[in-house]
Protein backbone atom coordinates (compact mmCIF):
# COMPACT_ATOMS: atom_id res chain seq x y z
CA UNK A 1 0.00 0.00 0.00
CA UNK A 2 0.98 3.67 -0.23
CA UNK A 3 0.75 6.11 2.67
CA UNK A 4 -0.27 9.52 1.30
CA UNK A 5 1.13 12.54 3.09
CA UNK A 6 1.02 15.12 0.30
CA UNK A 7 -0.20 18.46 1.63
CA UNK A 8 -0.88 17.14 5.13
CA UNK A 9 2.45 17.63 6.91
CA UNK A 10 2.88 20.06 9.76
CA UNK A 11 5.94 21.54 11.41
CA UNK A 12 7.57 19.00 13.70
CA UNK A 13 7.70 15.23 13.44
CA UNK A 14 5.23 13.56 11.06
CA UNK A 15 4.91 9.84 11.75
CA UNK A 16 4.43 7.41 8.87
CA UNK A 17 5.05 4.11 10.69
CA UNK A 18 5.59 3.11 14.32
CA UNK A 19 7.21 -0.05 15.63
CA UNK A 20 4.40 -0.41 18.17
CA UNK A 21 1.67 1.65 16.53
CA UNK A 22 0.45 2.60 13.07
CA UNK A 23 1.82 0.29 10.36
CA UNK A 24 3.67 -1.76 12.98
CA UNK A 25 4.10 -4.47 10.33
CA UNK A 26 7.02 -2.36 9.05
CA UNK A 27 8.83 -3.22 12.35
CA UNK A 28 10.24 0.29 12.81
CA UNK A 29 9.45 3.97 13.31
CA UNK A 30 9.75 6.11 10.19
CA UNK A 31 8.71 9.71 9.67
CA UNK A 32 9.55 13.15 8.31
CA UNK A 33 10.71 16.04 10.47
CA UNK A 34 9.94 19.57 9.25
CA UNK A 35 11.70 22.46 10.97
CA UNK A 36 11.43 26.17 10.24
CA UNK A 37 14.49 28.36 10.55
CA UNK A 38 15.40 28.94 14.19
CA UNK A 39 13.34 26.05 15.59
CA UNK A 40 14.74 22.93 17.24
CA UNK A 41 13.87 19.31 17.95
CA UNK A 42 15.24 16.96 20.61
CA UNK A 43 14.99 13.17 20.48
CA UNK A 44 16.06 10.95 23.35
CA UNK A 45 13.89 7.86 22.82
CA UNK A 46 15.37 4.51 23.97
CA UNK A 47 15.83 3.38 20.36
CA UNK A 48 18.53 3.23 17.72
CA UNK A 49 18.00 6.27 15.47
CA UNK A 50 19.13 7.65 12.11
CA UNK A 51 18.56 11.27 11.05
CA UNK A 52 18.93 11.80 7.27
CA UNK A 53 19.03 15.37 5.99
CA UNK A 54 16.79 15.73 2.92
CA UNK A 55 16.96 19.47 2.43
CA UNK A 56 18.22 22.57 4.21
CA UNK A 57 20.86 23.47 6.79
CA UNK A 58 20.78 21.95 10.26
CA UNK A 59 23.04 21.81 13.30
CA UNK A 60 23.38 18.35 14.86
CA UNK A 61 24.14 18.16 18.59
CA UNK A 62 24.86 14.81 20.25
CA UNK A 63 27.00 13.75 23.19
CA UNK A 64 29.80 16.36 23.23
CA UNK A 65 29.69 16.92 19.46
CA UNK A 66 28.29 19.67 17.23
CA UNK A 67 28.24 19.72 13.43
CA UNK A 68 26.47 21.76 10.77
CA UNK A 69 25.17 19.94 7.68
CA UNK A 70 23.93 21.54 4.47
CA UNK A 71 22.08 19.95 1.55
CA UNK A 72 20.01 21.70 -1.08
CA UNK A 73 20.00 19.25 -4.03
CA UNK A 74 19.31 15.56 -3.33
CA UNK A 75 19.87 14.71 -6.99
CA UNK A 76 23.54 15.71 -6.99
CA UNK A 77 24.51 15.71 -3.29
CA UNK A 78 24.95 12.71 -1.02
CA UNK A 79 23.26 13.00 2.38
CA UNK A 80 24.46 13.73 5.88
CA UNK A 81 23.15 11.10 8.30
CA UNK A 82 23.55 11.04 12.08
CA UNK A 83 23.32 7.47 13.46
CA UNK A 84 23.13 6.93 17.23
CA UNK A 85 22.35 4.07 19.66
CA UNK A 86 19.76 4.16 22.41
CA UNK A 87 20.61 6.40 25.34
CA UNK A 88 22.08 9.20 23.22
CA UNK A 89 20.12 12.44 23.17
CA UNK A 90 20.11 14.29 19.84
CA UNK A 91 19.14 17.93 19.26
CA UNK A 92 18.57 19.41 15.80
CA UNK A 93 18.65 23.18 15.31
CA UNK A 94 17.36 24.54 12.00
CA UNK A 95 19.74 27.06 10.45
CA UNK A 96 17.25 27.34 7.55
CA UNK A 97 13.91 25.74 6.79
CA UNK A 98 14.76 22.05 6.54
CA UNK A 99 13.44 18.52 6.25
CA UNK A 100 14.86 15.27 7.60
CA UNK A 101 13.70 11.68 7.67
CA UNK A 102 14.01 9.84 10.98
CA UNK A 103 14.29 6.05 11.20
CA UNK A 104 14.10 4.35 14.62
CA UNK A 105 14.07 0.80 15.95
CA UNK A 106 14.52 -0.84 19.33
CA UNK A 107 18.09 -2.08 19.73
CA UNK A 108 19.90 -2.53 23.04
CA UNK A 109 23.33 -3.01 21.41
CA UNK A 110 25.74 -0.21 22.25
CA UNK A 111 27.76 1.17 19.34
CA UNK A 112 29.63 4.42 18.63
CA UNK A 113 27.53 7.31 17.37
CA UNK A 114 28.57 8.45 13.91
CA UNK A 115 27.82 11.34 11.58
CA UNK A 116 28.03 10.10 8.00
CA UNK A 117 29.26 12.88 5.72
CA UNK A 118 28.61 12.86 1.95
CA UNK A 119 32.10 11.56 1.11
CA UNK A 120 31.46 8.40 3.17
CA UNK A 121 28.24 7.40 1.44
CA UNK A 122 28.61 4.50 -0.99
CA UNK A 123 27.17 5.69 -4.31
CA UNK A 124 27.04 3.61 -7.47
CA UNK A 125 25.45 3.82 -10.88
CA UNK A 126 23.79 0.51 -11.66
CA UNK A 127 21.51 -1.09 -14.25
CA UNK A 128 22.98 0.67 -17.29
CA UNK A 129 24.22 -2.62 -18.81
CA UNK A 130 20.99 -4.51 -18.09
CA UNK A 131 17.78 -4.54 -20.13
CA UNK A 132 19.02 -1.82 -22.50
CA UNK A 133 19.33 0.58 -19.60
CA UNK A 134 15.65 0.34 -18.66
CA UNK A 135 16.57 0.10 -14.97
CA UNK A 136 19.50 2.55 -14.87
CA UNK A 137 19.65 4.35 -11.53
CA UNK A 138 21.97 5.73 -8.84
CA UNK A 139 21.97 3.84 -5.53
CA UNK A 140 23.40 5.35 -2.34
CA UNK A 141 23.85 3.08 0.68
CA UNK A 142 24.27 4.72 4.07
CA UNK A 143 24.53 1.49 6.09
CA UNK A 144 23.32 -2.09 5.81
CA UNK A 145 23.68 -5.45 7.54
CA UNK A 146 27.15 -5.98 6.11
CA UNK A 147 28.74 -2.60 6.80
CA UNK A 148 27.12 -2.08 10.23
CA UNK A 149 26.51 -5.41 11.98
CA UNK A 150 25.56 -3.65 15.23
CA UNK A 151 22.55 -1.93 13.65
CA UNK A 152 18.99 -3.26 13.43
CA UNK A 153 18.25 -1.05 10.42
CA UNK A 154 19.20 -0.47 6.78
CA UNK A 155 19.07 2.96 5.12
CA UNK A 156 19.80 4.33 1.66
CA UNK A 157 18.62 6.44 -1.28
CA UNK A 158 17.95 5.88 -4.98
CA UNK A 159 17.78 8.35 -7.87
CA UNK A 160 15.35 6.96 -10.47
CA UNK A 161 16.13 8.20 -14.00
CA UNK A 162 13.07 9.79 -15.70
CA UNK A 163 10.97 7.22 -17.53
CA UNK A 164 12.98 4.30 -16.15
CA UNK A 165 12.34 1.49 -13.68
CA UNK A 166 14.05 0.76 -10.37
CA UNK A 167 14.20 -2.37 -8.21
CA UNK A 168 13.87 -4.23 -11.50
CA UNK A 169 13.64 -7.13 -12.35
CA UNK A 170 10.89 -7.87 -9.80
CA UNK A 171 12.45 -9.16 -6.60
CA UNK A 172 11.45 -9.80 -3.02
CA UNK A 173 12.91 -10.52 0.40
CA UNK A 174 11.52 -11.58 3.79
CA UNK A 175 12.01 -8.11 5.28
CA UNK A 176 9.41 -5.33 5.16
CA UNK A 177 10.64 -2.21 3.38
CA UNK A 178 9.58 1.41 2.96
CA UNK A 179 10.16 3.75 0.01
CA UNK A 180 9.67 7.49 0.65
CA UNK A 181 9.39 9.50 -2.59
CA UNK A 182 10.19 12.98 -3.89
CA UNK A 183 9.80 14.14 -7.51
CA UNK A 184 11.60 16.77 -9.56
CA UNK A 185 9.73 18.82 -10.71
CA UNK A 186 7.41 18.42 -7.70
CA UNK A 187 4.29 17.78 -9.80
CA UNK A 188 5.84 14.54 -11.08
CA UNK A 189 4.46 11.09 -10.54
CA UNK A 190 5.20 7.41 -10.98
CA UNK A 191 3.79 3.95 -10.34
CA UNK A 192 4.71 1.67 -7.45
CA UNK A 193 3.89 -1.95 -8.27
CA UNK A 194 3.68 -4.23 -5.22
CA UNK A 195 3.07 -7.78 -6.44
CA UNK A 196 0.30 -7.11 -9.00
CA UNK A 197 -1.20 -4.05 -7.30
CA UNK A 198 -0.33 -0.68 -8.92
CA UNK A 199 -0.26 2.52 -6.86
CA UNK A 200 0.02 6.07 -8.17
CA UNK A 201 2.87 7.78 -6.29
CA UNK A 202 3.50 11.50 -5.98
CA UNK A 203 5.86 13.81 -4.12
CA UNK A 204 5.80 12.95 -0.41
CA UNK A 205 4.20 9.52 -0.70
CA UNK A 206 5.58 6.38 0.94
CA UNK A 207 5.26 2.77 -0.27
CA UNK A 208 4.80 0.21 2.52
CA UNK A 209 6.12 -3.09 1.16
CA UNK A 210 5.13 -6.29 3.00
CA UNK A 211 7.57 -9.22 3.36
CA UNK A 212 7.95 -11.56 0.38
CA UNK A 213 6.21 -9.10 -1.98
CA UNK A 214 7.87 -8.15 -5.26
CA UNK A 215 8.27 -4.38 -5.55
CA UNK A 216 9.24 -2.25 -8.54
CA UNK A 217 8.48 1.31 -9.61
CA UNK A 218 8.69 3.52 -12.64
CA UNK A 219 8.81 7.30 -12.97
CA UNK A 220 6.97 9.22 -15.66
CA UNK A 221 9.10 10.59 -18.51
CA UNK A 222 10.69 14.00 -17.76
CA UNK A 223 10.31 13.49 -13.98
CA UNK A 224 13.23 12.38 -11.81
CA UNK A 225 12.16 10.28 -8.83
CA UNK A 226 14.18 10.28 -5.61
CA UNK A 227 13.36 7.91 -2.81
CA UNK A 228 14.69 6.89 0.59
CA UNK A 229 14.64 3.15 1.29
CA UNK A 230 14.46 1.88 4.84
CA UNK A 231 14.50 -1.72 6.08
CA UNK A 232 14.30 -3.36 9.51
CA UNK A 233 16.38 -6.47 10.13
CA UNK A 234 14.56 -9.59 11.28
CA UNK A 235 15.60 -11.22 14.53
CA UNK A 236 17.09 -14.26 12.79
CA UNK A 237 17.65 -12.85 9.30
CA UNK A 238 19.68 -9.71 8.60
CA UNK A 239 19.26 -7.87 5.30
CA UNK A 240 22.48 -7.92 3.28
CA UNK A 241 23.39 -6.44 -0.13
CA UNK A 242 22.77 -9.90 -1.60
CA UNK A 243 19.28 -10.19 -0.07
CA UNK A 244 17.40 -9.66 -3.31
CA UNK A 245 15.61 -12.70 -4.65
CA UNK A 246 14.53 -12.42 -8.28
CA UNK A 247 11.44 -14.53 -8.95
CA UNK A 248 12.30 -17.52 -11.15
CA UNK A 249 9.93 -16.40 -13.92
CA UNK A 250 12.08 -13.25 -14.31
CA UNK A 251 15.53 -14.83 -14.12
CA UNK A 252 15.83 -14.87 -17.93
CA UNK A 253 16.14 -11.08 -17.80
CA UNK A 254 19.45 -11.25 -15.94
CA UNK A 255 20.77 -14.48 -17.40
Amino acid sequence: MVAHKVGTWKEGYNSISEQHGIHSEMLMDFGVLILHKGSSFTCSLPMERAFLLIDGEVEFQWESHTAVATRFDVLTENPYVLHVPEGVSVTLIAMSDCELCIQRKENNVTFPSHLFVPQEIKSERTGEDLLDGASARTVRTVFDGESHPHSQMVLGETINTPGRWTSFPPHDHPHPEMYHYRFFPKDGFGISLIEESPYLIKDGDTSLIPPHNTHIQVSAPSYTMYYIWAIAHLEDDRWLPTTRFVRKEYLWMVE
